[in-house]
């Protein structure tokens, strides 16, 4: 990283990617700041570590500097012996899907502080769940919205999931209008329901032809929209890659052989349906010019396959994402354990072959960006069977902790890259770079203060979600956030939350509404 003071100059200076600062030195300044965070090191993505200061005036980044004086200042935040992160940027996300909307809004957004998240992009769709139904998002948005507003306590975006062919001629609106800058296809809903006790697609998604010629068109609108609005911004498309066909045979299978818990789960949406459902996608991307993003890759085969795609289709725009409990979570365990059923997750939780793959693909470069993919899910919904109960759990509240235990100090992962994983991926990717994801002068103050030697257990209490169970139940973690600052106010603090409900709606693309 380039942080250089010279004699005859009055700046600093940084040099980014896509981001130049000229930051006058802490001896040209004469500024009073709302709030200091002092004596840490600060971990730039793409750079380093740098044993400096930041100045933080009306919820920016004011000045980064070897020292600034406690006096300028009405608020210090003491980093000493810790780590100043960007704040995570939780990029997969449900809010409302098994609950009330504003009620999940408030718990999982408390929820996601605790691992230092400063937004959460949630996916949201019409269909079953969520708010049970169908129609234009020019009616439906309006009210996810209004349930939204003040009952966040993280700043948040929406990823859509175009489910009807109605909504296909809404995608423009969508990003010029309502501010929405991803989208999202699920490619077994168009034989499966979520999950997967039904071949009843169509019921469940409320929505006719959910199919590979549905994603072709949402593709082509997308595409459209990427390229009209490529100076200001990625437009991008999610998608889960599993073939249902597939599945409904191996489901058969593992059936037929008596499996039970979360190894027939793994059994019946095998690795290989990812496999197939990752060149589907890519076939289908490159044909229409659609940036995509590839979704919760699970195994070896998903990610190899991620991979395979990326250097058959070298010019085309494809990003990688896995999750904390695809890295950390092996499903023979957590039968072993008695945890079966909580750990129902869509990909299913693999084992521990696969997860070392994902974590060398994170060691490599291969891998963009790592979420958690929350959902609040209480046990409740886990007792119907392995076909039956609903898949999903949280695990917002540890997003920084895991990757820093796991991948910092048990497998040499570098802070810089973890910052990177959550942090500045999903800023550029989702389009709030550079205001969100990175630390420079002007960016939003989001922070994430970090004592990388505090060992504790994961407990579902500590969580702060309204989720009553969680499959990471006293797995030890080194590395723990002790405080996360959004736009310069406090909100999480040593194991509680101090601040308030003051999350805001981040429009994108940001260039198209700043």
């Amino acid at each position: 990283m380039k942080f250089n003071y010279t004699g005859n100059s009055n700046y600093f200076n940084f040099d980014f990617p896509s981001c130049e600062l000229r930051v006058p030195s802490w001896t040209a300044l004469n500024m009073k700041f709302d709030s200091i965070i002092k004596n840490g090191t600060v971990v730039f993505p793409f750079h380093g570590e740098v044993k400096c200061e930041i100045g933080i005036k009306a919820g920016k980044i004011a000045a980064i500097c070897d020292e600034i004086d406690a006096n300028q200042a009405e608020n210090v935040f003491d980093a000493k012996g810790k780590y100043v992160f960007p704040a995570a940027i939780d990029s997969h996300f449900h809010v409302g899907i098994y609950r009330p909307h504003s009620e999940d809004a408030q718990s999982e957004s408390m929820s996601a502080l605790v691992g230092g998240v400063g937004t959460v992009i949630s996916y949201w769709r019409t269909g079953h769940h969520y708010l049970n139904k169908t129609g234009p998002y020019k009616e439906i948005l309006p009210e996810v919205m209004q349930l939204s507003d003040g009952n966040f306590y993280t700043d948040y975006c929406y990823h859509i999931a175009v489910m009807t062919a109605d909504q296909l001629d809404e995608v423009e609106w969508l990003v010029e209008n309502a501010g929405v800058g991803s989208f999202k296809f699920y490619m077994f809903y168009k034989a499966l329901t979520l999950s997967a006790d039904s071949t009843k697609g169509s019921d469940y998604t409320m929505a006719e032809n959910y199919d590979l010629g549905h994603l072709f068109e949402l593709m082509t609108r997308v595409s459209a929209m990427a390229e009209k609005h490529k100076d200001k911004a990625r437009i991008s498309l999610s998608l889960h890659c599993e073939n249902p066909e597939l599945i409904r045979v191996f489901i058969e299978r593992a059936n037929k052989q008596g499996l039970t818990g979360l190894k027939a789960y793994s059994e019946g949406r095998p690795p290989l349906s990812e496999k197939l459902s990752v060149h589907e996608a890519a076939i289908l991307a490159d044909a229409t010019g659609c940036p995509i993003n590839l979704l919760h890759l699970s195994s070896r085969d998903a990610l190899q396959a991620g991979i395979d795609v990326r250097r058959t289709y070298p010019n085309h725009d494809i990003k990688l994402e896995t999750t904390l409990h695809h890295l950390a979570l092996d499903h023979e365990e957590l039968d072993r354990n008695g945890i079966g059923l909580k750990g129902k997750v869509n990909p299913p939780i693999r084992t521990r072959e696969h997860s070392e793959f994902l974590w060398e693909g994170i060691k490599r470069g291969h891998v963009d960006t790592v979420v958690s993919d929350h959902a609040c899910c209480g046990e409740e919904h886990k007792q119907q069977g392995v076909w039956g109960s609903l898949p999903g759990f949280g695990g917002t509240s540890i997003l920084y902790p895991v990757l820093l235990s796991e991948g910092c100090h048990k497998r040499g992962v570098s802070l810089v890259r973890v910052a990177e994983l959550v942090s500045a991926n999903p800023a550029r990717n989702f389009g709030l770079f550079p205001r969100k994801g990175c630390i420079s002068i002007g960016a939003d103050a989001d922070f994430a203060i970090v004592d990388m030697n505090l060992e504790k257990p994961i407990t579902a209490s500590e969580a702060l979600s309204a989720q009553d169970h969680t499959p990471f139940e006293g797995f030890m973690t080194k590395g723990w956030v002790t405080q996360t600052i959004i736009r310069g106010n406090l909100q999480f603090d040593n194991g509680k939350v101090v601040g308030k409900k003051q999350g805001v709606f981040i429009k994108r693309p940001i260039a198209l509404h700043s």
